[in-house]
């Protein structure tokens, strides 16, 4: 998060780089309409662009390069001028931002947890042995070869629709996804349960919108700074802290998840194994002043108690 400066000049054009799925055009759309609230008479408009991760859904995202691949041509539309910012589910951006680019603005949250999606089944308790069950994310893989071992995981790409899609087709028994992309999208009823952190620890970033400039653009960070969530950005700085601190990417299983109580920052994390055999978790408390020291604290937690052997495992089945 950059420092902005105190005095804001009303724009007469805002454009927002965004991705053209159906989810980020709405958060897109979201924060466009948030924007034209605060600055009045100015116009917002959205750049709709496609992404080297909508375009290849044949394999897992964590062998073709990672999150940065849903953002990098938004950034390049930053670069060359035809875009102003580029609005982000916070969970899709690498945890070391390009050089050049910052995260100026986090805003409020929507639900951060895991959705349980079948058309047969009410919870991931009632899946018989064999069922098969789909997610892009290596996180909640570890997560259910740790707890449901006698499930079948398997690979589930594409975007919102396409995933539901493939439920609907029966590939699928039932597949998990990020509660606040159902719900933003009016999907709730696709629901059949919110899994709890203690069943499935979300992502870090999970449920909130980040709004990336170049750096040098400190106007356009003032335009979107009242869009910012103290709470919210609180969390989300110790969330990726700590994923940070271990190096996080979507082709490490790691969970992170922090919550505000009584005005402490609650961050709780984990760090697996693919195969779900090996898992270090723990907590941490602290201000929210201190969220990225916090963040930092429990990854080095998270180390001594073996979370290194299981990252340099990680490591070499890379290469």
């Amino acid at each position: 998060m950059t420092t902005t400066p105190a005095t804001v000049t009303t724009p007469s054009r805002i454009v927002i780089a965004s991705r053209e799925s159906r989810l980020a055009m709405w958060q897109a759309e979201h924060v466009r309409d948030r924007l034209a609230e605060i600055h009045a008479g100015t116009e917002v408009s959205i750049l709709g662009m496609t992404t080297q991760g909508d375009q290849i859904l044949d394999r897992p995202l964590s062998t073709i390069g990672g999150k940065g691949l849903f953002i990098k041509e938004l950034e390049v539309a930053m670069e060359e001028g035809r875009a102003d910012l580029a609005v982000h589910s916070l969970k899709d951006v690498p945890m070391d931002m390009p050089e050049g680019f910052a995260l100026v603005a986090i805003s409020a949250r929507e639900n951060p947890r895991d959705a349980f999606v079948s058309n047969k089944f009410r919870g991931l308790e009632d899946l018989p042995e064999g069922a098969v069950v789909g997610t892009s994310s290596l996180r909640r893989e570890a997560i259910l070869r740790a707890k449901y071992p006698k499930l079948q995981i398997r690979s589930l790409r594409g975007n919102l629709d396409t995933r539901l899609r493939k439920l609907d087709e029966g590939q699928y028994d039932a597949i998990i996804l990020a509660a606040a992309g159902l719900i933003r999208l009016g999907l709730s009823d696709r629901i059949r349960s919110v899994l709890t952190p203690e069943q499935s620890l979300p992502a870090p970033g999970q449920g909130a919108l980040g709004i990336e400039v170049r750096a040098d653009r400190l106007d356009a960070a003032a335009w979107v700074a009242p869009l910012n969530d103290a709470t919210t950005a609180a969390c989300v700085i110790a969330e990726r802290a700590f994923s940070r601190a271990l190096g996080g990417s979507c082709q490490i299983p790691l969970g992170g998840y922090a919550e505000m109580k009584n005005g402490q920052v609650w961050l709780r994390g984990f760090v697996a194994s693919v195969d779900g055999q090996q898992m270090v978790e723990g907590e941490a408390w602290g201000t929210p002043v201190e969220a990225a020291a916090l963040g930092r604290q429990l990854a080095e937690d998270l180390k001594a108690k073996g979370a290194g052997e299981i990252l340099a495992a990680l490591a070499c089945a890379k290469h």
